[in-house]
């Protein structure tokens, strides 16, 4: 197991910290899901970082970046609005690549760090009979914070399933799916830092088996 850096999770608590992470679509929320029913806490980065838009300090340093034209008509951040300016279409030259690339780094620099402190009220003093942290994060890898895990597990599912998860879950065209994709890390070099990965291709037994048996292998390396 790995030594994992203390001060990124509440220093009193001696639980092993799981990093989940995933391909778009491969149904890492399922996961999730099972690892909390197997014990484990939780904390969702993707619904934490849906949250902070609605932090006043959050929302307006969005609007003074990118005009009042970012909010929705409920006065809310529209984070659809958000995702043209920080993804590139399928077609965007390098320069508007890298125009994107900058964007998006500006705001998780904004959100990253306010995730990050709602993580840590989380995970403090969990109840007893705990059996790990889990921290849910899509952007893992790229926000750096496999240091603060003792084992990361990576899910993934056959590219045909992924989409069609999209598409029914999400309403994603296909080009979105490869346009997200390419704003991340490439996925083989994602799976390069797991120590445990999962195939979800819709076997809910089957995945279920695997989460059992990754959370036995991450317990009995304390």
């Amino acid at each position: 197991m790995t030594l994992r850096a203390q001060e990124d999770v509440d220093a009193e608590s001696n639980l092993p910290v799981i990093g989940l992470t995933g391909s778009i679509g491969s149904g890492k929320s399922t996961v999730a899901t099972m690892f909390a029913e197997a014990g484990c806490i939780v904390c969702d980065s993707d619904a934490l970082g849906r949250a902070a838009y609605g932090d006043p300090s959050i929302r307006n340093e969005i609007v003074k970046w990118w005009g009042e034209s970012i909010r929705g008509m409920n006065g809310e951040i529209d984070r659809a609005r958000v995702a043209t300016i920080i993804f590139p279409g399928a077609d965007a030259s390098l320069a508007a690549r890298a125009i994107c690339d900058r964007q998006r780094r500006r705001l998780e620099s904004l959100i990253h760090p306010w995730i990050h402190a709602k993580r840590q009220e989380q995970f403090k003093r969990p109840p007893r009979g705990t059996k790990a942290l889990v921290i849910d994060a899509p952007l893992l890898i790229e926000s750096n914070m496999q240091g603060a895990c003792d084992s990361i597990v990576f899910v993934d599912a056959p590219p045909a399933v992924r989409l069609a998860r999209v598409r029914l879950q999400r309403g994603w065209p296909d080009e979105e799916l490869t346009r997200r994709e390419k704003s991340q890390m490439p996925l083989d070099l994602k799976r390069q830092f797991a120590h445990h990965i999962v195939i979800n291709d819709a076997d809910l037994g089957s995945l279920r088996a695997q989460v059992a048996r990754i959370l036995s292998l991450i317990l009995s390396n304390l």
